[in-house]
């Protein structure tokens, strides 16, 4: 048995509220990873003895598919590595035809498998159960018929864009088009074409005093070159015409949900934003976000008004739309994300919200918001308390 410690990229960001996947707190890493529950299926490629991770099956009506892109915006330079362009890896999880054929996607590449293990203090001979590992997108699958809004996702500091493929999946199974980004030098490990591993050089420039305003402003600017690549004249997706580009929002955890705000004051593109857990790092202009809906949702624990972070507070009444905040009882910064579900197979620390449970409010929060704000259907569970989400306090300060 051996602790896990906290990485080096929290240094800079306080209470760990930008840490990447790794920042589990005191987590205890067993010598074997636990049963978590029955197997869906066999997967084509998976290790000899390998015990795959489960994930969290969508709920939603639609089928899955997943495409994956990489995107180089020649007119800027990158902010951490200025000797390249800016380069994004994006995946694309959209609402698959049932009848739509395709291989069950990675969950990651072989390259950024052990850098998960390593993060999370597990032991490498155990490799196989993150190689094995299958999202429920099948690759190149034929989408369903008509246009889907747009749901833009950006992880945590340091964390790669699959860290959120439980949100992605559930959120393309209701019909939605979701684009999940990773951000070139921002994670600790995420497979670029020609054989490369980009690392977290964002990491190092924050330990040594950069502020989080330099990744949000980074991040809003590839969220506005990823919309002109989507829905532009010159689209990159063969099936663009599933966009229906009047409907566009954004997510993101930790630091990801800090850029949603900054992606929305610099584009009007996006209809409705929602940060889950991460602390604000940009101050709105006097128009606010000219009335266009937000969401906070984060661990209450941190994030309630008067709380240890304080800038939920400032950014409160500079929101000038429909808004919610909402934090979660039990839940801790790395719930939000995929982590649970992960740290839940190979037995290590789990905080007081149970994983299932975890995934089931933010899925349940996060797709009524956009159900809410980019289809104008009602729901319910936003407009107050609810005896079946006890844990969700509905805060006005």
């Amino acid at each position: 048995m051996r602790t896990l410690s906290r990485t080096a990229t929290a240094v800079a960001l306080s209470l760990a509220l930008a840490a990447p996947l790794a920042a589990a707190s005191a987590a205890q890493a067993a010598p074997a990873p636990s049963a978590v529950s029955a197997s869906n299926g066999a997967f084509n490629g998976a290790s000899i003895g390998a015990e795959p991770i489960q994930l969290p099956r969508p709920t939603g009506p639609y089928a899955l598919g997943s495409d994956t892109f990489h995107l180089v915006d020649h007119s800027r330079r990158d902010p951490w590595v200025p000797s390249q362009d800016r380069e994004l890896m994006v995946t694309l999880t959209y609402p698959a035809a049932r009848s739509a054929s395709g291989r069950p996607a990675a969950y990651t590449t072989p390259a950024e498998a052990p850098v998960l293990l390593k993060e999370l203090g597990v032991d490498p001979a155990w490799v196989g159960d993150v190689d094995a590992t299958r999202t429920h997108a099948r690759t190149g699958a034929r989408p369903a018929p008509g246009k889907h809004p747009l749901v833009v996702l950006s992880p945590g500091f340091g964390a790669p864009r699959y860290s959120l493929t439980a949100l992605a999946e559930e959120l393309a199974s209701r019909g939605y088009v979701v684009a999940s980004l990773d951000h070139a030098y921002e994670s600790l490990g995420t497979s670029f074409p020609g054989g490369r591993l980009l690392t977290c050089v964002a990491c190092t420039a924050m330990e040594n005093g950069t502020p989080g305003s330099r990744v949000t402003e980074a991040r809003a600017a590839d969220v506005s070159y990823l919309l002109d690549r989507l829905t532009g004249p010159h689209p990159v997706w063969l099936h663009a015409g599933s966009i229906d580009e009047g409907r566009i929002g954004m997510a993101g955890h930790s630091i990801g949900g800090a850029a949603a705000v900054a992606a929305m004051a610099r584009d009007g593109r996006i209809d409705a934003g929602v940060n889950m857990d991460g602390a604000f790092w940009d101050v709105l202009p006097p128009t606010g976000l000219d009335g266009r809906p937000f969401m906070m949702l984060g661990a209450d624990d941190g994030h309630r008004p008067g709380g240890k972070d304080r800038t939920w507070d400032a950014m409160w009444p500079a929101l000038d739309g429909w808004k919610r905040w909402l934090t979660v009882a039990g839940a801790e910064h790395l719930t939000f994300s995929d982590e649970p579900v992960i740290a839940a197979h190979f037995g290590l620390h789990q905080p007081a919200l149970p994983a299932p449970r975890a995934v089931e409010l933010v899925r349940t929060y996060v797709g009524a918001f956009f159900d809410q704000e980019l289809r104008g259907r009602a729901r319910p569970v936003l407009a107050g308390p609810t005896a079946a989400h006890p844990e969700v306090t509905f805060n006005s300060p």
